[in-house]
């Protein structure tokens, strides 16, 4: 089975080259610990290396034995636009780095379906007037978010990366015209449909916002799950990952010994400094 490089390179280079095609990868982080920064770097990395940029050969260097590049990039937003994410990118990485890598990735956002029946005013995330006809569409268009997030992923998965920000906006407006079940749905949907597609579909989501239940069911929904996590150290703090499981991954960890990776943020985004083994 080929794998689809996460464009972090000393994590690819450790698990074989990536993730493999028809996962779906769980994202899980704490505030500010990086997960958001993977994400970036995942899509950014791997929009280097569809042109053949120096920048991809410079920063990240030769593709591992067995992995070949997506077919496509596509970055889906539930409350941001381009310009956004675009900017958060800017602060994460060289603007060099990121402008270019993020030219060849296609935006789409669903703030339309997702605010439409909040109480936001439609100024704040819609351009055009309101009519008194797409008023009476407000209520239909949150209903259909999750029936637009589906429809969209299905029409650009297949042999591609896609990358979903966020499922903590789900997770938010869960309780209103969304119910959590239908969010665990549409997790499990994607998995299986994602193993048809040959594809490798990123989802972050932000722990803090779940319950324990929540968050364990999400895991196992998922083909693996990243968790980024704060760690403290007397005066210190540290980014820290943990590949909390990944069928076809986790295995090739444990052979060597590897329990956590020590992360930093670079001019080229989300990095690896340190890999702590059991001793």
């Amino acid at each position: 089975m080929e794998l689809i490089p996460f464009g972090i390179d000393r994590l690819d280079s450790t698990i074989g080259g990536g993730a493999p095609q028809g996962s779906v990868v769980l994202l899980s982080g704490e505030a500010g610990a990086g997960a958001r920064e993977f994400m970036y770097t995942t899509a950014v990395m791997n929009g280097l290396a569809q042109t053949g940029d120096d920048l991809f050969g410079l920063h990240y260097g030769d593709l591992e034995a067995g992995a070949a590049l997506p077919g496509a990039i596509h970055y889906l937003s539930f409350t941001h636009e381009r310009d956004q994410i675009e900017a958060e990118i800017d602060m994460s990485m060289d603007e060099e780095i990121g402008r270019r890598g993020f030219e060849e990735v296609e935006f789409v956002s669903l703030s339309q379906n997702y605010f439409h029946r909040s109480p936001v005013p439609r100024s704040w995330y819609a351009e055009e007037t309101a009519d008194i006809r797409s008023l009476r569409k407000r209520h239909e268009e949150r209903e259909k978010l999750l029936s637009a997030l589906g429809d969209t992923v299905s029409r650009r998965a297949p042999g591609n990366l896609v990358l979903i920000d966020s499922f903590s906006d789900l997770v938010a407006a869960a309780g209103d015209t969304i119910e959590w079940s239908d969010i665990n749905y549409v997790t499990k949907g994607l998995a299986k449909a994602a193993h048809e597609w040959g594809a490798l579909i990123l989802i972050h989501v932000n722990f803090e916002t779940l319950t324990e239940v929540q968050h364990g069911q999400l895991i196992d929904n998922c083909s693996g799950t990243l968790q980024f996590q704060w760690e403290t150290g007397g005066s210190t703090r540290a980014r820290t990952l943990v590949v909390k499981n990944f069928r076809g991954v986790l295995s090739q960890l444990e052979s060597e010994n590897i329990v956590k990776f020590e992360t930093d943020l670079s001019e080229a985004g989300f990095d690896i400094s340190d890999v702590r083994k059991i001793r």
